[in-house]
């Protein structure tokens, strides 16, 4: 067995899977927007608050953490759509826009420039009349640091980005036997995921508020838990059971107790009273809306779109298939670097089992967070 390298450099690792296979984040992400489309109306009103306040002719947009695939640009398309609504109520020549698509530098920037012209047509062809121009910017880094000049955003986006950390966190070397923090996790595991989600978001606050303008907007939805307590089967229950079936495979040989005992995910799902908490203690934001809100593991649970199904085959729309092809486009290439490609299937196939069993005798839903805030002049 081949023994790898066990320090995790998460900027240079952590990114969705690519492409558009049936393994790629493009073609299981129907969780990611169903998300997005929950805060709507909290994403409409702070755009209507910030736009109609000075009419800017020029207006910075920014999506952190966009990654690729259908949703990348989704929040894009309706903050110019309802810019163009506004115009035209207002009687306001529409602002030029300036959009800065933020992801990792592992992410796959390719398939979304790819992708630009498409949504251009798609966007002249929804709008009534012509559109201000728009120009397109992508920034491979972490936002765990500055990435834009100084006070040139007006409104900064980002979900289901925040809850991986920058590092995995120091010190948690005696979790063994878990990828995160479970019920069984020493008490200075909790601390140090904690401690590491503070520092994350405390700095990535302070960025923010150095890039926006004055009285510029910020949607923030993180995937989260409503319990204070950090193991809540709320947040760890899903990394739980990947657990489960790497341990199956450790006491069959397949995969080395060492390697097994070295890998965490560098995630915190915080809770809503922590995630406005650091807010608070970093002072350079009001919060206008905080929301807490539940949707089911498997995306097409509640999901009535018959044409859209009638062009997956039937097994994409058994629950426990949808979450695990939606866990793999999203943990493969964390599990891959860690564990070598060779047990990447057999993983997925012993966790679609877990997971059967699982989600047929429990209640399984994720927890969203979502946060509205303006920056203080």
């Amino acid at each position: 067995m081949e023994k790898r390298e066990t320090s995790m450099k998460v900027g240079q690792v952590l990114h969705m899977n690519g492409g558009t296979g049936h393994t790629s984040y493009a073609y299981n992400s129907l969780l990611q927007k169903k998300v997005i489309s929950l805060t709507k109306e909290m994403r409409e009103e702070a755009i209507r608050n910030l736009y109609c306040r000075t009419f800017p002719k020029r207006l910075g947009i920014a999506d952190l953490g966009c990654s690729s695939g259908p949703n990348t640009l989704f929040v894009i398309s309706e903050v110019i759509k309802l810019v163009e609504k506004l115009c035209k109520e207002k009687n306001h020549e529409s602002p030029e826009y300036q959009v800065f698509l933020n992801d990792l530098p592992g992410n796959d920037f390719n398939n979304l420039f790819e992708s630009l012209e498409r949504f251009k047509e798609k966007l002249n062809d929804e709008v009534d009349g012509e559109i201000g121009p728009c120009f397109f910017n992508g920034v491979p880094a972490s936002f765990y640091g500055r990435i834009f000049p100084s006070k040139t955003m007006h409104f900064i986006h980002s979900s289901y980005s925040l809850q991986w950390l920058s590092q995995v966190p120091k010190g948690v070397e005696n979790n063994k036997g878990n990828i995160y923090m479970a019920s069984t996790s020493p008490i200075n595991v909790l601390k140090a995921y904690y401690n590491q989600f503070q520092r994350d978001f405390s700095l990535f606050l302070k960025c923010r508020a150095e890039e926006l303008v004055e009285r510029g907007r910020m949607i923030l939805i993180f995937l989260g838990r409503k319990s204070d307590h950090q193991y809540s089967k709320e947040s760890c229950y899903i990394w739980e059971l990947l657990a489960s079936a790497l341990n199956d495979m450790v006491l069959e040989g397949i995969i080395m107790e060492e390697q097994m005992d070295t890998f965490n995910i560098p995630q915190y799902a915080p809770s809503s009273s922590k995630v406005k908490l650091e807010i608070l203690k970093e002072g350079s934001f009001t919060i206008d809306r905080l929301e807490v809100t539940e949707i089911h593991w498997n995306a097409y649970n509640d999901w009535n779109d018959t044409n859209f199904e009638s062009s997956l085959p039937k097994s994409r729309i058994d629950g426990a298939i949808n979450v695990t092809n939606c866990m793999r486009a999203v943990a493969e290439p964390l599990l891959a670097n860690h564990f070598g490609e060779a047990i990447i299937d057999e993983v997925f196939v012993r966790y679609q089992e877990i997971l059967v069993d699982r989600m047929s005798k429990e209640k399984t839903e994720f927890i969203n967070v979502s946060i509205s805030m303006t920056k203080k002049v």
